[in-house]
């Protein structure tokens, strides 16, 4: 009788948790469909012999000694569609990548594909098989006979230490505490169920449980199939890693540089939780799965928990963390003044906040956003609170902007105030006449700025008139509060400003804002100008070019439309892709808006300040905000997402009715530039329990990776409308490569205790660089058209003989580096892995199928080389022969890379540098040409553009030859510990030149 293999009875009982149970579903047998290289699929039944020695399958033409693959001629267990058989068009897209694998066997390296009901099955049968793979010719006792493995040792040894009076049992009560000690996320009343049905099956009930059932039960609910499958495959004994194991394991699949055994023991002694394990240097799989879940595994890349970007740039060149009315913690209609918003802001890195002084009924200022609210904070206790707590998250600049509406006596209590209670904080230096940009970060740690108006340098008396901002009005005319007195249509609005609050005011003038050409022409580095959100998003949308050129000198504050009176907050995203530095959130109003922010400003040690990315600092570049492609000299790159499953997912809020059933499903969100906003989702996991599993795999271009932002939204599938679970957000750069937890936050952006999803993350330049290409179907792969970069002509024939001279080295660039992205491609294709895979990989591959062969192994590397050749001993399958031609083909294009690099990086840099030598003149040159209006405007944009493109394609060069050395690098470490390679230790040159690259001056 056929069987199908199911990985449970129940919903929630996980069964795949050991070699053994894989095994046991093998030789029970199930239906699989077998894939024949004209693409037709057949089902058949496969069954693992008694004897554990082949594979045999039915019905068959051939005869039952035929239909079958012997354990021992298996070289390799592929998942996924990773042959060229479960690669080609016909069968794409008839079943998900996670539902296929391959058995690769025998001397000609031949491959059977097949295809499973679901991604269960696939991990039972390559889990299984993999581990009957590696005990090779011995022959395999059943898993769980012989002696106690490490970790029913350790489960044991916990039990005996709870059974106090040593009578072999315990009370349950206690048994559901200890596992959940053990596993502090999983619900109480999980585990009473386990028991329940334990002790039903063995026909034991009572309020008392055994040390026997007490392992069964924690190895059912504590092992998570999916870091099982992990740990077989990096384990070279089925059962845990070793230290050689965890080594290969950080190095290859978490991309973790110079990893020693003494770091991987510390690993086993900090996370193994059996003490024969720590002696002996083995992570068994709670180990493993305790280091996988901690911080030291962490989605977020360690580097960026503290400042790790230049902070000596001018202060325009950041992103700079605002708040509006941060005071408040409910609408901005209805809302209430109070004091704990400023210390949460401030406790949140922010490093901008808004004041709005009203004359107060005691004859001293206050503080609130409007006159209706029920209280109102004095002025005096907020600047105590400020001074109090403003560097206590950053250590960098803090900018008050002040928004006065008191009066003139009021201001001056305002202004003693600030000199007395802030002191030396406060920043009273004029501003530098000679400079042209802000001073940085760096050199104003520890001060406070203050943002406001400054009464013009004619006025000498202790008062004068200033033109207002609009900022703060609106609600006050809601309220009946406004200044009758101000005619209609008499222009600005003005106000009476005292010169000691004129007199704080520094390096942050608030100017109002004319035209692009006026601010171009007269605006000094010092003033600044504030937008409302509808006059920013329209320049953003009508002239991002403009905008961004703009604030690479200048500051400029977003502030949120006054039409949003429930404290909603606009979208940061929209005004940071056009450079501008302040976009004020409010930070009392959870949800996606304010997780972008909150994440975004995560990445530089939240410290409040963002470097922005190098193509908007830069004094000539060509960057167009609204860009529907990838970037000129920016390196597109690909994210590989795969995400796998969730942990102890929390019920939505207020969905009681729906009782314990959650069905989540993930969305992923990439935010940044318009070219790079995508979402994608996973499938529903239906009646999963709090611990679905999603085994989806998802892929996102990014064309600007410095602005993108990845955001994982969980939400439970429901009809009449998906509601909120949890959430995570990071920017695209503080990623890590590898398996990775992500820990869960609520919509206020708390965090979810023990609430996760486990996923997997690879990073990988995008073929091409240039547009991305369709395959057509009857085009063969690598045929594509190669598209070129070039340069714009500006319309100025000296500039452009100039930027012609770029033309062919230009070429150059593009076809050394794609020439080396098609071999490599090519190459992991052979090997049977994903564009995603590293070199390392691909050797440590390669040696696996020589070291399952009966004959010595019969390809090595000579690693005596600089740029080691792939040498065959005697007749190799063709396969092999297929992997050599496509090694040495790689290896060539890289030596050519790594050779010519220099002189064609030398040719693109000396164009841009002779263009450069222009740029002073070419306002004198435009005028002696007679370029005006949109050919003057063209002329501008092309010559930014061909200067973009020259530097951009140098740097990206430049790049390519580094990842080529770091290949060679990584094929010599691999070669010698895998044991293919021969004559010699790793290159000392190669590690020599590994040295990060300076980047270009700007």
């Amino acid at each position: 009788k056929k069987k199908t293999v199911s990985f449970s009875s129940m919903p929630n009982d996980r069964k795949i948790n050991s070699t053994a149970a894989c095994i046991s579903l093998m030789l029970e047998g199930c239906e699989l469909k077998k894939v024949r290289s004209n693409s037709r699929m057949y089902s058949r039944f496969f069954v693992l012999d008694a004897d554990m020695r082949s594979v045999r399958w039915e019905p068959s033409k051939k005869d039952s000694e035929k239909a079958k693959i012997e354990i021992k001629s298996v070289k390799e267990v592929r998942v996924g569609k990773k042959t060229p058989v479960l690669r080609s068009n016909g069968l794409s897209d008839q079943f998900p990548d996670e539902c296929a694998f391959s058995i690769i066997y025998g001397d000609n390296y031949e491959s059977l594909d097949l295809v499973a009901s679901s991604a269960d099955v696939v991990s039972a049968w390559v889990m299984g098989l993999r581990y009957l793979v590696s005990y090779g010719k011995h022959s395999p006792e059943a898993p769980e006979t012989g002696h106690p493995s490490l970790r029913t040792s350790w489960i044991s040894s916990v039990f005996d230490l709870a059974d106090l009076d040593k009578s072999g049992h315990i009370p349950v009560s206690r048994a559901v505490q200890l596992i959940k000690a053990l596993n502090p996320g999983m619900k109480t009343s999980t585990i009473e169920l386990k028991f329940k049905e334990l002790q039903k099956a063995s026909e034991r009930p009572g309020g008392e449980v055994a040390c026997d059932l007490f392992v069964e039960a924690y190895c059912e609910l504590c092992t998570r199939p999916e870091i099982f499958f992990l740990l077989v495959q990096f384990s070279s004994n089925k059962e845990y890693l070793g230290v050689k194991d965890l080594l290969m394991f950080l190095e290859v699949e978490q991309g973790m540089e110079g990893v020693t055994e003494e770091k991987c023991l510390e690993i086993v002694g900090k996370y193994e939780p059996s003490k024969e394990g720590r002696e002996k240097g083995y992570l068994a799989i709670d180990g493993f799965t305790r280091y996988l879940l901690s911080a030291d595994c962490s989605i977020f890349d360690p580097q960026h928990r503290k400042v790790c970007q230049d902070m000596a740039q001018p202060l325009s060149h950041y992103y700079i963390s605002s708040a509006h009315s941060a005071c408040l913690l409910e609408d901005n209609f209805w809302g209430r003044s109070d004091i704990s918003g400023y210390i949460s802001a401030l406790g949140l890195g922010c490093r901008s906040i808004e004041l709005v002084l009203w004359d107060g009924p005691e004859g001293e200022p206050v503080v609130y956003t409007s006159p209706s609210a029920a209280s109102c904070v004095p002025f005096r206790a907020v600047v105590g609170l400020i001074d109090q707590h403003a560097f206590t998250a950053s250590a960098y600049p803090l900018i008050l902007c002040l928004v006065v509406r008191c009066s003139a006596p009021q201001q001056r209590l305002a202004a003693q105030c600030l000199r007395k209670t802030l002191g030396d904080k406060l920043y009273l230096e004029p501003p530098n006449p000679v400079a042209s940009y802000l001073p940085s970060p760096e050199q104003l740690k520890g001060r406070i700025l203050i943002k406001g108006k400054k009464l013009p340098p004619s006025c000498e008396d202790s008062e004068g008139e200033v033109s207002d901002e609009e900022e703060g009005w609106e609600l006050a005319r809601r309220l009946g509060q406004e200044d009758r007195e101000a005619p209609e249509g008499s222009g600005p609005r003005r106000v009476r400003l005292s010169r000691e609050l004129s007199e704080l005011v520094s390096l942050c003038q608030a100017v109002p804002f004319q035209d692009f050409e006026s601010s171009r022409r007269g605006q000094r580095y010092w003033e600044m100008c504030s937008f409302s959100e509808v006059e920013a998003g329209r320049f953003a949308n009508e002239c991002p070019a403009e905008l961004v050129s703009y604030n690479k000198r200048f500051l400029s504050r977003v502030y949120p439309s006054p039409m949003r009176i429930d404290a909603s907050n606009m979208n940061p995203q929209d005004f940071w892709k056009c450079g501008c530095q302040m976009v004020a959130m409010n930070y009392q109003t959870p949800g996606l808006m304010m997780d972008l922010n909150a994440g975004w400003f995560r990445q530089n040690g939240a410290c409040g300040y963002v470097l922005r990315p190098a193509i908007m600092r830069e004094e000539v570049s060509y960057f167009s905000a609204n860009a529907k492609d990838s970037l000129p000299g920016v390196p597109a790159q690909l994210l590989h997402l795969k995400v796998i499953s969730g942990q102890n997912l929390p019920k939505p809020k207020g969905s009681g009715a729906k009782g314990e059933v959650v069905e989540p499903y993930v969305c992923a969100e990439i935010h940044g530039i318009p070219a790079d906003c995508a979402e994608h989702r996973t499938k529903t996991a239906l009646q999963s329990g709090d611990n679905p599993i999603f085994d989806e795999s998802l892929e996102f271009q990014i064309n600007l990776p410095e602005l993108a932002v990845l955001r994982f939204v969980v939400l439970d599938d429901d009809y009449i409308g998906d509601e909120f679970i949890a959430q995570y957000t990071i920017p695209f750069e503080c990623l890590q490569p590898g398996y990775r937890h992500v820990p869960l936050q609520s919509l206020a952006g708390e965090p979810l205790p023990h609430a996760t999803l486990f996923v997997h993350v690879a990073i990988t330049d995008r073929r091409g660089g240039g547009k991305g290409h369709r395959r057509g179907l009857a085009g063969r792969r690598g045929r594509r058209v190669r598209e070129y970069t070039s340069t714009k002509a500006t319309g100025i024939k000296a500039i452009d003989e100039v930027f012609r001279t770029a033309t062919q080295p230009l070429r150059e660039a593009t076809d050394l580096r794609e020439n080396v992205q098609n071999a490599l491609v090519s190459f992991k294709e052979l090997c049977g892995l994903t564009p995603a895979a590293n070199m390392k990989q691909c050797i440590l591959t390669v040696s696996t199928w020589l070291l399952h062969s009966d004959s010595t192994p019969s390809v090595t590397l000579n690693l005596a080389e600089q740029y080691p050749p792939m040498e065959a001993q005697g007749p190799i399958p063709d396969l092999l022969r297929k992997v050599l031609t496509a090694y040495e083909t790689m290896i060539q294009t890289s030596r050519t890379l790594i050779e010519s690099a220099d002189v064609v990086y030398g040719k693109l840099i000396q164009a841009q540098q002779a263009g450069m030598d222009f740029h002073k003149e070419l306002h004198r040159i435009e005028t002696k040409e007679g370029l005006r209006g949109r050919k003057l405007q063209k002329a501008l944009e092309s010559f930014a553009w061909n200067i973009t493109v020259l530097k951009g394609q140098a740097d990206l060069l430049k790049h390519a030859k580094a990842e080529a050395l770091d290949n060679l690098w990584q094929i010599h470490n691999a070669g010698q510990s895998c044991g293919i390679g021969r004559n010699g230790s790793a290159s000392p040159e190669l590690s020599r030149l590994r040295t990060p690259l300076e980047p270009i001056p700007e």
